[in-house]
């Protein structure tokens, strides 16, 4: 099975596969296409030189210039930006809470499946009367009032019983599966998918049924602490795994090739184990080469990819017809607006599935359509209705039992009869969440159930995400992302402290700067006018006062040569994996790290975003903003102080 953009998606893998030349791997590249990528990069270099405004250096954020002067230069210096306004479009369609809010979502990467105007859609039937008062206008709702939004309930199976013997599954199930299938570019024939809770689950399933004990290795390449990673990590470990990671040089942050390859080509053949490896990192933007997956495959590793950081397009890039990883871990989860749903999924290539053992490891799910509201409400009434007569026909039978027996009831033992009914009543309608969680629950073990669903409103499925991308096609977004990435890391370095005897910039950019093929993530640093580091959880929530929401992490594993020898100090920080606790009279394995400040971009991201971010942190040119801050807030938690 094949996505619509495969031949677009085949050649912008083709061009971006990177050169390693320590591998001795020819690349697989004509000279035309040489020729043609040198030519791009070239062009992107001289229009990047030009796309700010001519005094690069700025030192007063209240000299500043405006948003159109900036976005003036940007489009001059690249004009086929325009050619992406059909992102905009749909952003002001279906995402247009983004810009009556005002807010700036920097805060995420990958993709959901559902758009905002799909939620409100659902909503909308259990919120009538608050919708017409809503500030949010009513614009091009899905057609379809029966919009497919999921639950997930648990299953019993393990990994192992799953993917030898299958389950029963819905026509919902089906129809999402085939749906990410093409997306991913990838044959049922070649893969089993399953669902999963989250990234997480999906990376502990694998590791609790992974045979660590005759393959004992587990290598890792991420510069960031990776939660979901950790868990396979500490699972493993359990499973008598020996943990590797791959070290990043500083100050690039490259992957520190040599030193990986002595990982990947260990003497024991036989004994290698599991190579983890994602093509990009989320936190600083770096890229990574697909020839490691291969290098990892010849010396017997199996391969886990992870694409949980990819964006919707970014997926169609994998070139898996080339490089079929044994195993491949992604997210769906929505990244705007309220969360109502979301999963994670396993692939597991059919030739490598005899590898999978059984475990009594948990976290596989069965997706269940969400009762709607006008379903719930309808049988609520009917519910009450029925109530309501058993208690008449109760109420009747006590008549005439009392009838036959001591004659008409007494005004008192009326009132008590009532007050009972009532009672009845409000018991009912206190009860029915657990009543419907039920019926999902129940909703699981029964297909007829599913299929009547199905066939009752559940028959379309919208991936309105998903189709967003689709429309705008994998070079429209990476065009997109690529100069407002570079734009907005240009911008960043080109704020310096005034009156700093050392020139201290205020803003240091971890990992790649303005590259022409980095991802559309940047981790940085902001530092006062003395040079020392202001707390990323600071700037990460001042920023989200600003309206602006921005992520926090820990870059790892960066290895200093002799010549950074002397710097290892003042730049990394010390944390333990639980706080600093002693545990059996043993203190927690110390990290070294640097705990940074991410901004991500999505493909609906525009030059404005990036432009409020920018003039953001231009505000800590101020010394005092910061102390400023802390007057008009009590520890910067939302407290406010008079003054």
């Amino acid at each position: 099975m094949h996505s619509p953009c495969t031949g677009e998606a085949s050649q912008a893998c083709f061009h971006n596969l990177c050169q390693l030349p320590f591998l001795g791997i020819p690349e697989p590249q004509s000279s035309t296409s040489i020729t043609t990528a040198a030519s791009s990069r070239h062009d992107f270099e001289v229009a990047m030189a030009s796309s700010m405004y001519p005094n690069s250096q700025f030192t007063n954020h209240e000299s500043f210039p405006s948003l159109q002067e900036s976005f003036s230069y940007f489009t001059k210096a690249f004009p086929l930006y325009s050619q992406t306004d059909q992102a905009d479009k749909i952003r002001e369609q279906e995402y247009y809470h983004l810009s009556l809010s005002n807010h700036v979502c920097l805060d995420y990467i990958g993709h959901g499946l559902f758009s905002y105007s799909q939620q409100r859609s659902y909503s909308r039937e259990a919120t009538v009367a608050s919708t017409s008062s809503s500030s949010l206008p009513l614009r091009q709702y899905s057609s379809s009032l029966e919009t497919p939004f999921f639950g997930i309930s648990y299953k019993a199976a393990n990994l192992h019983s799953q993917i030898q013997y299958g389950s029963q599954e819905s026509e919902l199930e089906c129809k999402i599966q085939k749906r990410i299938m093409a997306l991913m570019n990838l044959s049922e024939d070649d893969y089993t998918m399953v669902f999963t809770a989250n990234q997480s689950s999906a990376f502990k399933l694998l590791a609790d049924s992974y045979p660590f004990q005759s393959n004992q290795n587990l290598l890792t390449v991420y510069d960031h602490e990776n939660e979901a990673v950790k868990i396979m990590i500490e699972s493993s470990k359990n499973r008598g795994a020996r943990v590797m990671s791959a070290e990043f040089s500083w100050k690039s942050l490259r992957i520190h090739s040599g030193k990986l390859l002595e990982k990947v080509r260990r003497k024991r053949k036989n004994r290698r184990g599991l190579f983890v490896f994602p093509l990009q990192s989320r936190m600083t933007g770096a890229r990574y080469s697909y020839l490691w997956m291969n290098m990892a495959r010849e010396n017997g590793w199996h391969v886990l990819l992870d694409a949980c950081g990819l964006g919707p397009k970014d997926m169609e890039t994998l070139g898996l017809s080339l490089f079929k990883p044994d195993f491949l871990i992604c997210s769906f989860f929505k990244v705007f607006g309220e969360n109502p749903s979301g999963f994670g999924c396993l692939f597991v290539k059919k030739s490598s599935s005899s590898v999978i053992k059984d475990s009594t490891s948990t976290g596989l799910v069965r997706l269940v359509p969400a009762r709607r509201p006008s379903q719930i409400s309808e049988e609520s009434a009917n519910d009450d209705t029925e109530t309501e007569e058993k208690a008449k026909q109760e109420l009747h039978d006590d008549d005439s039992l009392q009838g036959s027996s001591s004659g008409p009831m007494s005004r008192q033992q009326t009132s008590e009869k009532t007050s009972e009914l009532q009672e009845t009543k409000e018991v009912s309608v206190k009860h029915k969440a657990p009543e419907i969680e039920v019926s999902v629950a129940s909703f699981e073990s029964s297909q007829s159930q599913i299929i009547a669903s199905s066939a009752s409103g559940y028959s379309y499925l919208e991936c309105r995400g998903l189709d967003h991308a689709d429309s705008l096609g994998l070079i429209s977004i990476s065009t997109r992302a690529r100069y407002l990435i570079n734009w907005l890391v240009n911008a960043l370095t080109s704020l310096q402290h005034p009156h700093s005897e050392n020139g201290h910039p205020l803003v240091r950019i971890y990992g790649p700067k303005v590259k022409f093929d980095r991802g559309p993530a940047v981790a940085f640093n902001v530092f006062d006018w003395k040079g020392e580091k202001i707390d990323p959880a600071i700037v990460q929530k001042l920023a989200d006062r600003n309206n602006i929401s921005l992520s926090c992490g820990f870059l790892h594993h960066i290895l200093f040569s002799n010549k950074y020898e002397h710097e290892r100090e003042q730049i990394l920080e010390t944390r333990t994996s639980e706080g600093g606790t002693v545990l059996n009279g043993k203190r927690d394995k110390l990290y070294s790290g640097i705990s940074v400040v991410t901004a991500a971009l999505g493909f609906l991201t525009n030059f404005e975003d990036v432009y409020k971010l920018w003039a953001f942190v231009s505000r800590f040119l101020d010394a005092d903003f910061v102390q400023k801050e802390r007057w008009r807030y009590t520890a910067l938690n939302q407290m406010t102080v008079e003054v």
